[in-house]
Protein backbone atom coordinates (compact mmCIF):
# COMPACT_ATOMS: atom_id res chain seq x y z
CA UNK A 1 0.00 0.00 0.00
CA UNK A 2 3.05 2.12 -0.15
CA UNK A 3 6.23 2.08 -2.66
CA UNK A 4 8.87 4.17 -1.12
CA UNK A 5 12.52 4.17 -2.09
CA UNK A 6 15.15 4.35 0.12
CA UNK A 7 18.70 5.69 -0.80
CA UNK A 8 21.53 3.78 -0.12
CA UNK A 9 22.77 7.08 1.90
CA UNK A 10 19.98 6.87 4.22
CA UNK A 11 20.04 3.04 4.75
CA UNK A 12 24.07 3.33 6.01
CA UNK A 13 22.71 5.48 8.63
CA UNK A 14 20.71 2.51 10.04
CA UNK A 15 23.99 0.64 10.73
CA UNK A 16 24.77 2.33 13.80
CA UNK A 17 22.05 0.15 15.27
CA UNK A 18 23.97 -2.13 16.60
CA UNK A 19 27.53 -3.47 15.72
CA UNK A 20 27.13 -3.18 12.25
CA UNK A 21 28.36 0.51 11.60
CA UNK A 22 31.95 -0.12 10.73
CA UNK A 23 30.83 -3.46 8.70
CA UNK A 24 28.30 -1.20 6.64
CA UNK A 25 31.06 1.50 6.02
CA UNK A 26 33.77 -0.78 4.84
CA UNK A 27 32.00 -3.70 3.08
CA UNK A 28 30.45 -2.26 0.22
CA UNK A 29 32.93 -4.04 -2.27
CA UNK A 30 30.83 -7.55 -0.59
CA UNK A 31 27.91 -6.61 -1.08
CA UNK A 32 26.77 -9.86 -2.57
CA UNK A 33 28.80 -12.37 -0.04
CA UNK A 34 27.18 -10.26 2.52
CA UNK A 35 23.42 -10.60 1.57
CA UNK A 36 23.81 -13.90 -0.24
CA UNK A 37 22.62 -12.24 -3.80
CA UNK A 38 25.25 -14.38 -5.31
CA UNK A 39 23.45 -17.48 -4.55
CA UNK A 40 21.68 -18.55 -7.50
CA UNK A 41 17.94 -18.52 -7.47
CA UNK A 42 17.98 -16.20 -5.12
CA UNK A 43 15.92 -13.99 -6.67
CA UNK A 44 13.56 -16.24 -7.69
CA UNK A 45 10.14 -14.76 -7.19
CA UNK A 46 9.77 -15.76 -4.18
CA UNK A 47 8.33 -13.90 -0.65
CA UNK A 48 10.90 -13.61 1.47
CA UNK A 49 10.60 -13.39 5.55
CA UNK A 50 13.81 -12.37 7.25
CA UNK A 51 13.73 -13.86 10.75
CA UNK A 52 16.44 -13.92 13.75
CA UNK A 53 18.51 -17.23 13.37
CA UNK A 54 18.53 -18.56 17.02
CA UNK A 55 14.71 -18.13 17.35
CA UNK A 56 13.83 -20.32 14.07
CA UNK A 57 15.46 -23.50 14.16
CA UNK A 58 14.63 -25.84 10.96
CA UNK A 59 11.98 -27.11 12.35
CA UNK A 60 10.18 -23.63 12.61
CA UNK A 61 11.03 -22.99 9.43
CA UNK A 62 9.59 -26.38 8.23
CA UNK A 63 5.78 -25.13 10.31
CA UNK A 64 5.66 -22.10 8.65
CA UNK A 65 6.72 -22.88 5.16
CA UNK A 66 4.75 -26.17 4.71
CA UNK A 67 2.07 -24.46 6.49
CA UNK A 68 1.16 -21.26 4.35
CA UNK A 69 1.67 -23.21 0.94
CA UNK A 70 -1.51 -25.76 2.07
CA UNK A 71 -3.87 -21.86 2.55
CA UNK A 72 -1.47 -20.16 -0.43
CA UNK A 73 -0.23 -22.46 -2.96
CA UNK A 74 0.17 -19.97 -5.25
CA UNK A 75 2.48 -17.83 -3.37
CA UNK A 76 5.86 -18.74 -3.04
CA UNK A 77 7.59 -18.49 0.47
CA UNK A 78 11.51 -18.38 1.05
CA UNK A 79 12.61 -18.12 5.38
CA UNK A 80 15.69 -16.66 5.99
CA UNK A 81 17.18 -17.37 9.23
CA UNK A 82 19.48 -14.66 9.98
CA UNK A 83 22.19 -15.89 12.33
CA UNK A 84 22.90 -13.18 14.84
CA UNK A 85 23.90 -12.42 18.31
CA UNK A 86 20.96 -10.76 19.44
CA UNK A 87 18.29 -8.22 18.28
CA UNK A 88 20.67 -5.47 17.59
CA UNK A 89 23.27 -7.32 15.44
CA UNK A 90 19.91 -8.75 13.68
CA UNK A 91 18.64 -5.65 12.84
CA UNK A 92 22.30 -4.36 11.41
CA UNK A 93 22.15 -7.48 9.29
CA UNK A 94 18.87 -6.75 7.68
CA UNK A 95 19.56 -2.91 7.38
CA UNK A 96 23.06 -4.46 5.61
CA UNK A 97 20.98 -6.47 3.19
CA UNK A 98 18.55 -3.21 2.27
CA UNK A 99 21.19 -1.31 1.52
CA UNK A 100 22.04 -3.66 -0.54
CA UNK A 101 19.21 -4.36 -2.52
CA UNK A 102 18.59 -7.44 -1.24
CA UNK A 103 15.84 -6.54 0.75
CA UNK A 104 13.89 -8.88 2.18
CA UNK A 105 9.74 -8.32 2.36
CA UNK A 106 8.84 -9.20 5.86
CA UNK A 107 11.41 -8.93 8.87
CA UNK A 108 10.47 -10.37 12.21
CA UNK A 109 10.70 -7.25 14.81
CA UNK A 110 10.84 -7.28 18.65
CA UNK A 111 9.55 -4.35 20.86
CA UNK A 112 13.55 -3.29 20.42
CA UNK A 113 13.31 -2.34 16.61
CA UNK A 114 9.09 -1.45 16.35
CA UNK A 115 9.33 1.87 15.86
CA UNK A 116 13.24 1.46 14.51
CA UNK A 117 11.27 0.28 11.80
CA UNK A 118 8.10 1.53 11.90
CA UNK A 119 9.75 5.39 11.86
CA UNK A 120 12.03 5.07 8.48
CA UNK A 121 11.54 1.24 6.91
CA UNK A 122 7.77 -0.22 7.49
CA UNK A 123 4.03 0.11 6.34
CA UNK A 124 1.39 0.54 8.02
CA UNK A 125 -0.88 -2.58 8.13
CA UNK A 126 -3.97 0.12 9.31
CA UNK A 127 -5.40 0.06 5.19
CA UNK A 128 -5.43 -4.09 5.33
CA UNK A 129 -6.82 -4.26 9.24
CA UNK A 130 -9.51 -2.21 8.20
CA UNK A 131 -10.22 -3.77 5.38
CA UNK A 132 -10.52 -7.66 6.42
CA UNK A 133 -11.99 -6.40 9.97
CA UNK A 134 -14.13 -9.16 9.91
CA UNK A 135 -11.37 -11.82 9.74
CA UNK A 136 -9.34 -10.49 12.34
CA UNK A 137 -12.10 -9.70 14.97
CA UNK A 138 -11.52 -13.15 16.57
CA UNK A 139 -7.40 -12.20 16.78
CA UNK A 140 -8.07 -9.01 18.03
CA UNK A 141 -10.33 -10.89 21.11
CA UNK A 142 -7.81 -13.39 21.76
CA UNK A 143 -4.79 -10.70 22.02
CA UNK A 144 -4.27 -8.11 24.77
CA UNK A 145 -4.42 -4.02 24.01
CA UNK A 146 -1.32 -3.50 25.34
CA UNK A 147 0.36 -5.91 23.09
CA UNK A 148 -1.57 -4.33 20.08
CA UNK A 149 -0.65 -1.22 21.53
CA UNK A 150 2.91 -1.92 21.31
CA UNK A 151 3.20 -2.38 18.07
CA UNK A 152 1.12 1.37 17.24
CA UNK A 153 3.11 4.15 16.02
CA UNK A 154 2.18 7.16 16.05
CA UNK A 155 -1.46 5.96 15.45
CA UNK A 156 -0.63 3.34 12.76
CA UNK A 157 -0.50 -0.36 13.22
CA UNK A 158 3.04 -1.91 12.17
CA UNK A 159 3.05 -5.32 13.41
CA UNK A 160 0.30 -7.78 14.44
CA UNK A 161 2.08 -9.34 17.75
CA UNK A 162 2.43 -12.82 17.81
CA UNK A 163 4.47 -13.52 21.02
CA UNK A 164 5.69 -11.65 24.15
CA UNK A 165 7.34 -12.33 27.23
CA UNK A 166 7.04 -9.91 30.74
CA UNK A 167 10.04 -10.07 33.35
CA UNK A 168 8.73 -12.15 35.90
CA UNK A 169 10.22 -13.95 38.84
CA UNK A 170 11.45 -17.35 38.36
CA UNK A 171 12.43 -19.47 42.13
CA UNK A 172 14.09 -22.26 42.44
CA UNK A 173 11.85 -24.54 44.78
CA UNK A 174 15.09 -26.01 45.97
CA UNK A 175 16.68 -23.34 47.07
CA UNK A 176 12.75 -22.18 48.95
CA UNK A 177 13.08 -25.52 50.62
CA UNK A 178 16.23 -25.34 51.47
CA UNK A 179 15.80 -21.40 53.24
CA UNK A 180 12.53 -22.94 55.31
CA UNK A 181 10.02 -20.51 52.64
CA UNK A 182 7.08 -20.08 51.44
CA UNK A 183 6.36 -19.33 48.10
CA UNK A 184 5.45 -15.67 47.52
CA UNK A 185 1.77 -14.41 47.12
CA UNK A 186 0.99 -12.01 44.20
CA UNK A 187 0.94 -9.25 46.10
CA UNK A 188 4.12 -9.72 47.66
CA UNK A 189 6.26 -6.45 47.70
CA UNK A 190 10.07 -5.30 47.58
CA UNK A 191 10.99 -5.61 51.48
CA UNK A 192 9.35 -9.73 50.86
CA UNK A 193 11.57 -9.77 48.50
CA UNK A 194 14.58 -8.62 50.25
CA UNK A 195 13.55 -10.64 53.42
CA UNK A 196 13.98 -13.75 50.90
CA UNK A 197 16.88 -13.16 49.33
CA UNK A 198 18.58 -12.90 52.74
CA UNK A 199 17.00 -16.13 54.31
CA UNK A 200 18.39 -17.70 50.97
CA UNK A 201 21.63 -16.40 51.59
CA UNK A 202 21.72 -17.84 55.41
CA UNK A 203 20.77 -21.12 54.21
CA UNK A 204 23.34 -21.43 51.44
CA UNK A 205 26.75 -21.70 50.83
CA UNK A 206 29.18 -19.41 49.78
CA UNK A 207 29.09 -20.45 45.93
CA UNK A 208 25.36 -19.47 46.11
CA UNK A 209 23.31 -16.04 44.87
CA UNK A 210 20.23 -15.19 45.63
CA UNK A 211 19.30 -12.62 43.03
CA UNK A 212 20.81 -12.72 39.22
CA UNK A 213 20.12 -10.68 36.61
CA UNK A 214 21.42 -9.23 33.20
CA UNK A 215 21.97 -5.90 32.62
CA UNK A 216 20.07 -5.30 29.59
CA UNK A 217 17.31 -3.34 28.18
CA UNK A 218 14.54 -5.88 28.68
CA UNK A 219 14.12 -7.47 32.33
CA UNK A 220 17.51 -5.20 33.94
CA UNK A 221 17.45 -2.72 35.91
CA UNK A 222 13.75 -1.86 34.27
CA UNK A 223 11.53 -3.91 35.83
CA UNK A 224 12.72 -1.96 39.37
CA UNK A 225 12.48 1.35 37.34
CA UNK A 226 8.37 0.43 36.35
CA UNK A 227 8.02 -0.99 40.07
CA UNK A 228 8.73 2.56 41.49
CA UNK A 229 6.51 4.22 39.03
CA UNK A 230 9.34 5.93 36.79
CA UNK A 231 10.84 5.04 33.65
CA UNK A 232 14.44 5.47 31.84
CA UNK A 233 12.59 8.15 29.20
CA UNK A 234 9.35 10.20 29.68
CA UNK A 235 6.42 8.34 28.35
CA UNK A 236 3.26 8.92 27.01
CA UNK A 237 0.94 8.33 24.05
CA UNK A 238 0.43 9.12 20.58
CA UNK A 239 -2.70 10.57 19.45
CA UNK A 240 -5.06 8.60 17.29
CA UNK A 241 -5.42 4.84 16.97
CA UNK A 242 -9.15 4.99 17.79
CA UNK A 243 -10.05 3.50 14.15
CA UNK A 244 -8.39 0.04 15.97
CA UNK A 245 -9.86 0.43 19.57
CA UNK A 246 -13.57 1.31 19.03
CA UNK A 247 -13.14 -1.55 15.84
CA UNK A 248 -12.10 -4.56 17.75
CA UNK A 249 -12.01 -3.56 22.26
CA UNK A 250 -14.81 -3.40 24.26
CA UNK A 251 -15.09 0.60 25.96
CA UNK A 252 -13.68 -1.26 29.13
CA UNK A 253 -10.45 -3.02 27.44
CA UNK A 254 -10.01 0.53 24.95
CA UNK A 255 -9.93 3.05 27.87
CA UNK A 256 -6.88 5.44 27.97
CA UNK A 257 -5.23 3.17 24.80
CA UNK A 258 -3.85 5.66 22.20
CA UNK A 259 -1.56 5.67 19.06
CA UNK A 260 1.90 3.67 20.40
CA UNK A 261 3.88 4.73 23.18
CA UNK A 262 6.15 7.78 23.40
CA UNK A 263 9.53 7.51 24.73
CA UNK A 264 10.40 11.49 25.04
CA UNK A 265 12.74 13.10 27.46
CA UNK A 266 15.67 11.22 29.60
CA UNK A 267 15.03 11.31 33.45
CA UNK A 268 17.77 8.99 34.67
CA UNK A 269 18.59 11.52 37.36
CA UNK A 270 15.25 11.77 38.38
CA UNK A 271 14.98 11.14 42.50
CA UNK A 272 13.27 7.66 41.67
CA UNK A 273 15.26 6.52 39.40
CA UNK A 274 18.01 7.15 42.00
CA UNK A 275 16.43 4.86 44.23
CA UNK A 276 16.03 2.53 42.20
CA UNK A 277 19.61 2.08 41.64
CA UNK A 278 20.15 2.39 45.44
CA UNK A 279 18.11 0.03 46.41
CA UNK A 280 20.20 -2.44 43.96
CA UNK A 281 23.15 -1.16 44.88
CA UNK A 282 22.37 -2.06 48.62
CA UNK A 283 21.42 -5.83 47.51
CA UNK A 284 25.00 -6.05 46.01
CA UNK A 285 26.81 -4.56 48.95
CA UNK A 286 24.40 -6.99 51.30
CA UNK A 287 25.81 -9.73 48.94
CA UNK A 288 22.12 -10.51 47.95
CA UNK A 289 22.80 -10.77 44.17
CA UNK A 290 25.89 -10.06 41.83
CA UNK A 291 26.62 -7.25 39.95
CA UNK A 292 25.12 -7.48 36.49
CA UNK A 293 26.73 -9.02 33.69
CA UNK A 294 26.03 -8.36 30.06
CA UNK A 295 24.63 -11.32 27.37
CA UNK A 296 20.87 -12.76 26.59
CA UNK A 297 20.35 -14.23 29.87
CA UNK A 298 21.03 -17.79 28.55
CA UNK A 299 23.77 -18.14 31.28
CA UNK A 300 21.95 -17.95 33.97
CA UNK A 301 19.84 -21.54 32.98
CA UNK A 302 22.74 -23.19 34.44
CA UNK A 303 23.69 -21.58 37.63
CA UNK A 304 19.53 -21.63 37.98
CA UNK A 305 18.47 -25.19 36.91
CA UNK A 306 21.61 -25.97 39.56
CA UNK A 307 20.86 -24.29 42.40
CA UNK A 308 23.49 -21.93 42.48
CA UNK A 309 20.73 -18.88 42.17
CA UNK A 310 17.35 -18.40 44.02
CA UNK A 311 15.48 -16.05 42.04
CA UNK A 312 15.87 -13.94 38.67
CA UNK A 313 13.95 -12.31 36.43
CA UNK A 314 12.18 -13.78 32.82
CA UNK A 315 9.47 -14.60 30.85
CA UNK A 316 7.61 -17.41 29.65
CA UNK A 317 10.42 -18.73 27.40
CA UNK A 318 12.53 -19.80 30.23
CA UNK A 319 9.47 -22.59 31.06
CA UNK A 320 10.40 -24.39 27.69
CA UNK A 321 14.55 -23.26 28.38
CA UNK A 322 14.89 -24.49 32.00
CA UNK A 323 12.77 -27.77 30.50
CA UNK A 324 15.68 -28.28 27.79
CA UNK A 325 18.37 -28.14 30.27
CA UNK A 326 16.59 -31.31 32.56
CA UNK A 327 14.98 -29.56 34.83
CA UNK A 328 12.04 -30.94 36.59
CA UNK A 329 7.98 -28.97 36.24
CA UNK A 330 8.07 -28.98 39.88
CA UNK A 331 11.88 -27.91 40.03
CA UNK A 332 10.90 -23.85 39.66
CA UNK A 333 8.04 -21.85 39.67
CA UNK A 334 6.92 -18.06 38.61
CA UNK A 335 5.38 -15.14 40.62
CA UNK A 336 4.93 -11.65 39.07
CA UNK A 337 7.40 -9.02 39.60
CA UNK A 338 7.21 -7.35 43.18
CA UNK A 339 5.37 -4.16 44.19
CA UNK A 340 6.94 -1.50 45.30
CA UNK A 341 4.90 1.94 44.39
CA UNK A 342 3.43 0.30 41.93
CA UNK A 343 3.27 -3.32 40.39
CA UNK A 344 3.53 -2.44 37.47
CA UNK A 345 5.57 -4.78 35.23
CA UNK A 346 7.47 -4.88 31.44
CA UNK A 347 7.56 -6.85 28.43
CA UNK A 348 8.88 -6.97 25.16
CA UNK A 349 6.66 -8.48 22.15
CA UNK A 350 7.63 -9.39 18.67
CA UNK A 351 5.59 -9.74 15.38
CA UNK A 352 6.21 -9.94 11.38
CA UNK A 353 7.35 -5.73 9.92
CA UNK A 354 6.42 -4.88 6.45
CA UNK A 355 8.98 -3.04 4.33
CA UNK A 356 8.18 -0.45 2.27
CA UNK A 357 10.85 -1.61 -0.42
CA UNK A 358 8.73 -5.08 -1.01
CA UNK A 359 6.79 -5.41 -4.53
CA UNK A 360 4.91 -8.06 -2.43
CA UNK A 361 3.08 -6.68 -0.15
CA UNK A 362 -0.58 -7.91 -0.50
CA UNK A 363 1.27 -11.38 -0.39
CA UNK A 364 2.78 -10.16 2.49
CA UNK A 365 -0.16 -8.69 4.07
CA UNK A 366 -1.43 -12.78 3.45
CA UNK A 367 1.73 -13.84 5.59
CA UNK A 368 1.41 -11.65 8.19
CA UNK A 369 -2.18 -12.89 9.04
CA UNK A 370 -1.34 -16.58 8.46
CA UNK A 371 1.80 -16.14 11.30
CA UNK A 372 -1.29 -14.56 13.92
CA UNK A 373 -3.35 -17.61 13.60
CA UNK A 374 -4.09 -19.84 16.21
CA UNK A 375 -3.03 -22.70 14.60
CA UNK A 376 -0.02 -21.70 13.27
CA UNK A 377 1.06 -20.32 16.80
CA UNK A 378 0.35 -23.25 18.20
CA UNK A 379 2.53 -25.92 15.91
CA UNK A 380 5.42 -23.30 16.20
CA UNK A 381 4.94 -22.50 19.93
CA UNK A 382 5.08 -26.33 21.56
CA UNK A 383 8.18 -26.47 23.35
CA UNK A 384 7.38 -23.21 25.07
CA UNK A 385 9.82 -21.34 24.18
CA UNK A 386 7.71 -18.09 24.60
CA UNK A 387 4.68 -16.79 25.72
CA UNK A 388 2.29 -16.62 23.17
CA UNK A 389 0.52 -13.12 22.40
CA UNK A 390 -3.04 -15.29 22.18
CA UNK A 391 -4.34 -15.45 25.52
CA UNK A 392 -6.28 -18.60 24.79
CA UNK A 393 -2.81 -20.98 24.00
CA UNK A 394 -2.23 -20.69 27.51
CA UNK A 395 -3.60 -23.76 29.47
CA UNK A 396 -2.79 -26.51 31.81
CA UNK A 397 -1.90 -28.32 29.28
CA UNK A 398 0.73 -26.75 27.60
CA UNK A 399 2.48 -26.25 30.66
CA UNK A 400 2.02 -29.85 32.40
CA UNK A 401 5.65 -31.08 30.83
CA UNK A 402 7.80 -28.23 31.09
CA UNK A 403 6.02 -26.35 34.13
CA UNK A 404 5.65 -24.23 36.31
CA UNK A 405 2.72 -24.90 38.34
CA UNK A 406 1.70 -20.88 38.20
CA UNK A 407 1.89 -20.78 34.48
CA UNK A 408 -1.30 -18.37 34.62
CA UNK A 409 1.64 -15.34 35.51
CA UNK A 410 2.75 -15.43 32.19
CA UNK A 411 -0.81 -13.59 30.87
CA UNK A 412 -2.10 -12.07 33.77
CA UNK A 413 0.33 -10.36 34.34
CA UNK A 414 -1.57 -8.16 31.30
CA UNK A 415 -4.63 -9.51 31.80
CA UNK A 416 -4.25 -8.63 35.98
CA UNK A 417 -2.12 -5.36 35.58
CA UNK A 418 -3.61 -3.50 32.63
CA UNK A 419 -0.65 -0.33 33.10
CA UNK A 420 1.95 -3.39 32.57
CA UNK A 421 4.08 -2.14 29.38
CA UNK A 422 6.59 -2.28 27.18
CA UNK A 423 10.39 -0.93 27.42
CA UNK A 424 11.78 1.97 26.56
CA UNK A 425 12.46 1.49 23.05
CA UNK A 426 12.51 5.10 20.69
CA UNK A 427 13.95 5.14 17.34
CA UNK A 428 17.04 6.04 18.90
CA UNK A 429 16.83 2.38 21.07
CA UNK A 430 20.21 1.12 20.00
CA UNK A 431 22.29 4.55 21.55
CA UNK A 432 19.78 3.89 24.65
CA UNK A 433 20.57 0.85 25.51
CA UNK A 434 24.39 1.14 24.86
CA UNK A 435 23.92 4.14 27.26
CA UNK A 436 22.05 1.71 29.26
CA UNK A 437 24.43 -0.60 29.52
CA UNK A 438 27.60 1.25 29.86
CA UNK A 439 26.42 3.14 32.91
CA UNK A 440 23.96 0.70 34.84
CA UNK A 441 27.69 -0.88 35.25
CA UNK A 442 29.19 1.89 36.70
CA UNK A 443 26.25 2.59 39.25
CA UNK A 444 26.23 -0.46 41.05
CA UNK A 445 29.73 -0.45 41.73
CA UNK A 446 29.32 1.25 45.27
CA UNK A 447 26.03 2.77 46.34
CA UNK A 448 28.19 6.57 46.62
CA UNK A 449 28.40 5.40 42.65
CA UNK A 450 24.94 5.79 41.87
CA UNK A 451 23.99 9.03 41.70
CA UNK A 452 27.41 10.24 39.68
CA UNK A 453 26.98 6.92 36.79
CA UNK A 454 23.49 8.73 36.32
CA UNK A 455 24.35 12.35 35.74
CA UNK A 456 26.90 11.07 33.08
CA UNK A 457 23.93 8.60 32.00
CA UNK A 458 21.66 11.81 31.74
CA UNK A 459 23.84 13.88 29.70
CA UNK A 460 24.63 10.59 27.48
CA UNK A 461 20.86 9.60 27.07
CA UNK A 462 19.97 13.71 25.78
CA UNK A 463 22.76 13.37 23.24
CA UNK A 464 21.33 9.89 21.80
CA UNK A 465 18.03 11.32 21.88
CA UNK A 466 19.00 14.35 20.19
CA UNK A 467 20.31 12.46 16.86
CA UNK A 468 18.23 11.72 14.22
CA UNK A 469 17.95 7.57 13.25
Amino acid sequence: MTDAHLTRRTLLRYGAYGAGAAALAGTAASWDRLTGADIPGRDDGSLVVATLGPAYGPEAIRTLTEGFKQVHPDIKLRINAVQAVDWSDFFAKILTQIAAGTAPDLVYVATEGVQLFAQRLGVPLDDWVKRDAEELREYFADVHPSLVESMMYEGSLYQLPVEFNAADMYLNNQVLKRAGADFPAADWTRDDFTGLLRDMKKSSGSQFTPYFWTNRLWGGVVPWLFANDTNLLTESKAPGGGWLWDSFYPAAARQGRGGGFRWTTPQATDARVEEAYDYLASLVQEGLCSRPEGGNGQNLIGVFSTGRVGVTPAGGFWAGGLHLAGMKANGFDVQYFPRWRTQRMQYGAAGYALLRTSKRQEEAWEFIKYAARRDTLTRLFETNQTTPARRSMLTADRYRETGPNHWQVFYDTLDKFPDTGPIPAPPQVAEVEQVLLKHTGTALASRRSVAPALRRMQSDLEKAMERDV
